[in-house]
């Protein structure tokens, strides 16, 4: 039996409109969230500290333990700022 002819497919070349699409698109950090990020990290770890050095006499008095949820808001506001990082 005759062997029969292999046809080649020629290669996909994309559109030329679809490659200067993905070119346009740049993707930059915002300059200001790694800084409040770091910031709010920094003083919510600094206000947890200072309550447990001070035997709950500082940052506020009257907040009692309510200062460690105070603490891990700061917190968790730098982990909510981060997410705007690209």
């Amino acid at each position: 039996m005759p062997k029969s002819r292999i046809r080649k497919k020629a290669d996909y070349t994309p559109p030329a409109a679809a490659a200067k699409q993905t070119t346009a698109l740049k993707l930059t950090s915002r300059a200001w969230v790694a800084p409040v990020m770091l910031t709010l990290f920094l003083i919510g770890l600094a206000w947890i500290v200072v309550f447990y050095v001070t035997d709950g006499q500082l940052p506020i008095d009257d907040l009692g333990n309510w200062n460690i949820v105070v603490g891990f808001g700061f917190i968790a506001a730098g982990f909510g700022v981060s997410t705007q990082w690209k």
